[in-house]
């Protein structure tokens, strides 16, 4: 049974072996950012059905946490980032196994209540005083996307919250805390039935590159690079498009 943890890392014994027939055996933990949630969750599923002798645990939580806490130390096989900067800490610091693989992109949005009664239809009504805008913070993937975003459009604008991952700064408008957060696309998908996703176009300038790559000190590394084929294969990518994030 996978296990998913939303914070924190995995630990435990593990095999690094491939049968006779090739299938993956043993525990292969992934650190993975907060909006790939949903999708790697179905990605794991779909990895342990197709070898039953594995076990996914997953990490979600801001790329940028994730990458120190690999750079800590962390026992992790698996790191897939929301950004390759976050992703070049992990590699400069000599803690990658081979080049980092672009395996999705993902593009901001206005996450507004469900209904979007504010009228919301661009980020200049994200300004005046009276109207509440969470963010992420600018270390944070989706934060960074966000300051590109609203300096390409010449916008200003003081958030009341600046969360760790974009799943926090959702759930700001989820819990009517905020009138709207930039958040991304997928996420706004993922609770497309509490929330709406206002397109803006400054948003275009701002895409996100996701990468993923091996972890040189990978408990199992045979596991680890099988879990990474496995998300750039045809039924990886299924997974991911459906969930709302583009090809690379």
């Amino acid at each position: 049974m996978m296990m998913v943890a939303l914070t924190g890392c995995g630990s435990g014994e593990t095999t690094d072996q491939r049968p006779q027939g090739g299938a993956v055996t043993g525990a292969v933990t992934v650190f993975a950012a907060a909006s790939l949630t949903e999708s790697f969750t179905r990605i794991g599923e779909d990895f342990e059905t197709a070898n039953p002798g594995a076990r996914v645990t997953f990490s979600f939580a801001g790329s940028s946490a994730l990458a120190h806490q690999i750079n800590q130390g962390a026992p992790a096989d698996v790191f897939a980032s929301a950004s390759p900067a976050n992703m070049t800490t992990v590699v400069d610091a000599g803690n990658g196994d081979g080049n980092p693989s672009v395996f999705v992109r993902n593009q901001l949005v206005i996450a507004v209540p469900d209904g979007n009664p504010g009228r919301v239809s661009g980020l200049a009504d994200l300004t005046p005083p009276d109207v509440k805008v969470a963010l992420c913070a600018e270390q944070v993937p989706c934060g960074a996307a966000a300051v590109k975003a609203l300096d390409a459009a010449g916008t200003e604008l003081i958030p009341v919250t600046l969360e760790q991952d974009v799943k926090a700064a959702l759930s700001k408008v989820r819990l009517d805390e905020v009138d709207a957060a930039l958040v991304y696309r997928s996420d706004v998908r993922a609770a497309d039935e509490e929330v709406d996703g206002i397109e803006f176009p400054e948003s275009a300038g701002a895409v996100n590159d996701y990468p993923i790559v091996v972890l040189k000190n990978a408990p199992n590394g045979s596991a680890a690079r099988a879990f990474v084929e496995h998300v750039l294969s045809g039924p990886g990518q299924a997974v991911l498009a459906a969930a709302g994030f583009q090809a690379p």
